[in-house]
């Protein structure tokens, strides 16, 4: 019989031990006694009432699981149990976050306030002995004396650090592709159905439980050659006629913490294009059991672009060999962007490039300006796979004016072209066997789910 899965609450005092750990070896090699870290504030439009949409800092969130409440403060000291200063404001006009509680409380001790000012009285006596990670707009204090400081030593620590996932958070981004991957179901399901990006956008939230400034990045929904567009979040109103093919990057958040998916499709299953997606997918796959301790995730990337060529030769749009056309650059027409990132707390999660726990920065690979991760797998880090082929006008236009034209089939080129591109996305697990793929398994449990 299996052993059930240990709960947040037994995983989050380990996490929380992880942390206190760092953070002290980060203040002493910057000589400093306290980690002070603000929620974040709320900022306002100019010349206006309105707020833009509140996110939490990250190195907040890296310790609570509290995502709404601006205007609080963390204060950790080594040695001491973690302060929260939790600021519950007496307020009619919004909604007031609920009173502290959850299976985190019994760790800190806990100050509430009534306005955001009265932190300070709580905050370390010297702000000059604390390291404050934050934005310039949490400064607090006569003269700004509680103003962000971010030291390089800390923060590169913590940054090198996070890449390195506790189980707890490996727990909470397991829950966060749950999410994710429900949703993207319900966003098939409305594509097949004829609903237009933006219904189908709303019917991702709906099944996610997350409006859109909940969800860790906003929505792209493609139709066509929407595709084409590597971040296109425009969500046209009308479905085109005919409707030939979909791609949907979208993600999920969960306790502070994001997944990131994307999946493609064609109308027709029975298409040349769906054949293309299914070949990418096998390739993507393929990336997957790359992601190994010990692997440099640069190669991941040059490996994806010899692949990815691969695939476009067998389709007829390259004329030339996969090798010639990464030794080109023809290739990167095609496939413009990484192959991922690490993800974790962010999306784009901090650390991609740098060298060791005292800083320094990997080199990306010549000609790949746009890879997010330089840095050599190890167990528990978490990363992105999303290999991509697109149809790009300009970047077409590039190759052809940089007299590389004869390396493609222009008339192939065209056939394509009306459906704009294919990306697939997983979340990996890296471990010192094979990887985890948190998205895959999310995916292969939901099916089972609703198959019951």
């Amino acid at each position: 019989m299996s052993m059930p899965a240990p709960s947040a609450a037994s995983l989050y005092a380990d996490h929380l031990a992880t942390l206190q750990t760092r953070a002290a070896t980060a203040l002493e090699r910057a000589g400093l006694d306290h980690l002070v870290i603000p929620s974040g504030t709320v900022h306002y439009q100019v010349f206006d009432d309105r707020d833009y949409p509140y996110a939490v800092n990250p190195h907040f969130k890296a310790w609570l699981p509290l995502t709404r409440t601006p205007g609080s403060w963390l204060v950790v000291t080594p040695g001491a149990r973690p302060k929260l200063i939790y600021l519950q404001p007496r307020d009619y006009w919004h909604v007031v976050p609920d009173a502290p509680s959850g299976y985190w409380v019994e760790h800190f001790d806990i100050v509430v306030i009534r306005k955001p000012e009265d932190a300070q009285q709580h905050l370390p006596r010297n702000a000059a002995r604390c390291a404050i990670l934050g934005e310039p707009q949490s400064a607090l204090g006569q003269y700004g004396a509680y103003k962000p400081n971010n030291p390089q030593a800390v923060v590169d620590h913590l940054d090198y650090h996070r890449a390195f996932k506790t189980p707890y958070e490996l727990a909470m981004l397991r829950a966060a592709n749950r999410h994710a991957v429900r949703a993207h179901r319900a966003a098939e399901r409305a594509f097949r159905a004829g609903a237009s990006e933006f219904g189908i956008h709303l019917a991702y939230c709906q099944a996610a439980g997350q409006d859109a400034n909940e969800l860790p990045y906003g929505n792209i929904v493609a139709l066509n050659e929407h595709a084409a567009v590597l971040h296109y979040t425009e969500l046209g109103r009308l479905a085109p006629d005919p409707v030939r093919s979909f791609l949907i990057d979208a993600g999920a958040s969960h306790a502070g913490y994001a997944a990131d998916v994307t999946r493609t499709w064609a109308a027709d299953t029975g298409s040349e294009f769906q054949s293309m997606i299914d070949a990418v997918d096998t390739a993507q796959q393929a990336m997957v059991a790359q992601v190994r301790a010990g692997t440099d995730y640069r190669q991941i990337h040059l490996d994806a672009h010899l692949a990815l060529s691969g695939v476009l030769r067998d389709f007829g749009v390259l004329r030339v060999s996969p090798e010639e056309a990464v030794a080109t650059g023809v290739s990167a027409a095609f496939f413009p962007h990484g192959i991922g990132h690490g993800i974790g707390l962010q999306v784009h999660d901090v650390g991609g490039f740098i060298a060791a726990e005292t800083g320094g920065a990997i080199a990306k690979p010549d000609g790949h300006p746009y890879l997010r991760l330089t840095r050599t797998l190890a167990a528990d880090m978490v990363v992105t796979i999303e290999p991509g082929v697109y149809f790009i006008d300009m970047l077409l236009e590039d190759l052809r004016s940089a007299g590389k034209g004869d390396a493609v089939d222009w008339d192939r080129i065209e056939a394509f072209k009306p459906y704009g591109g294919i990306r697939i996305e997983d979340d990996v697990v890296c471990t010192d066997d094979a990887p985890e793929n948190l998205t895959r398994d999310a995916w292969a449990q939901d099916v089972a789910d609703t198959a019951d």
